[in-house]
């Protein structure tokens, strides 16, 4: 019934549907991962157009790739996918290998991203389970065991393995996926047109709003930045963060990270504490609050202008980069957002 809805029905159009290639298959899926397809269309083209092939990717600059992935957030993913890059150009020859446990073992893929390359590149048998996946499963299913459990995913994978159709396993992942995506939707499932419905325990129990259920609960917390604008001869400190936190290996300005309760001029005192400029600088506290929102994170940054006489001595591990040259630097989402702010507002 799945397929014939697949082949009569489904009309969800991708530029990666059908595509056999599993490079780019292992791209447009980290690319997607935390991002919407409206989103990440533009950077899974970005990254094709750049790097034609996994080795192009694997010999370009680290900076390079960070820079293409700019505002995507998520840096991990860019950062496993360098890597993956690499050890599939020097350990087999730049083709990915056509082994499922040997994809599963590459950085940065998981069970779900291996399944994928697996069965529609290799047409393998292994059920892919994202979340649409486990929304289908649990509505039909009336499954009450939460996805996000150790337990439940084990569940819900051994399921959706037993329901593959291991004879045409591609087709049968892409007819699930997009059942799932256009019509047991999360939001306005079209049940009443759902040819699952008769046997839909959700549906029959009234229960399609409850289902799929979720364990854990994320616990955000709130972080306040105080991104300072150095500027010496037209020239402005940038440093790579290189601490493992968010955003490793990205560039940033000089950093105060106070506690919620704490101001701006209490940045100001830090700063000038930790000897970046003197009591005579005056600097420019700029009015708006910029915020991104990470998984377990809530960033908001204030950033500060002061011009210095001479470049300070606390700044020496910092380059100087030119501000036309700061559109090279790779930056997170929230600096880039300020940058872009700037130039609108000359």
């Amino acid at each position: 019934m799945l397929l014939k809805w697949h082949h009569r029905h489904n009309k969800r159009s991708m530029p990666w549907k059908g595509e056999k290639d599993p490079y780019k298959i292992w791209l447009s899926e980290i690319i997607l991962q935390q991002t919407r397809v409206e989103q990440g269309l533009a950077y899974y083209n970005n990254f094709l157009k750049t790097f034609p092939t996994i080795t192009e990717l694997a010999c370009a600059p680290d900076q390079k790739v960070f820079k293409l992935w700019e505002g995507l957030g998520y840096y991990s993913r860019c950062r496993n996918l360098i890597a993956t890059a690499r050890i599939i150009t020097e350990k087999y020859k730049g083709s990915f290998p056509r082994n499922y446990e040997e994809i599963l073992a590459l950085k940065g893929i998981g069970p779900y991203t291996a399944a994928a390359i697996a069965s529609f590149a290799f047409n393998l048998p292994y059920a892919v389970v994202d979340g649409n996946v486990f929304r289908v499963l649990a509505r039909v299913f009336g499954m009450d065991e939460p996805i996000d459990s150790t337990t439940g995913k084990k569940t819900f994978h051994q399921l959706a393995s037993r329901l593959l159709d291991a004879q045409q396993p591609a087709l049968y992942n892409q007819a699930i996926m997009d059942f799932g995506a256009t019509v047991c939707k999360p939001a306005a499932p079209l049940c009443t047109d759902c040819f699952l419905k008769k046997n839909c325990v959700a549906y029959i129990g009234n229960r399609v709003s409850e289902l799929p259920v979720k364990e854990k609960k994320i616990k955000i917390t709130t972080r306040n930045f105080y991104f300072f604008i150095i500027k010496h001869k037209n020239k402005i400190a940038v440093k790579e963060r290189v601490a493992k936190d968010i955003w490793q290996h990205l560039y940033e300005f000089p950093l105060i990270e106070l506690l919620q309760n704490q101001s701006s001029e209490e940045a100001v005192t830090a700063a000038r504490q930790q000897g970046w400029f003197s009591d005579k600088s005056t600097v420019k506290i700029g009015n708006t609050i910029y915020r991104q929102k990470l998984t377990h994170q809530a960033i908001a940054a204030v950033f500060l202008e002061v011009e210095v006489s001479r470049a300070p001595a606390a700044l020496r591990e910092y380059d100087w980069a030119d501000r036309k040259e700061l559109g090279t630097y790779s930056f997170p989402k929230i600096i880039h957002n300020y940058l872009s702010a700037e130039v609108k507002g000359k």
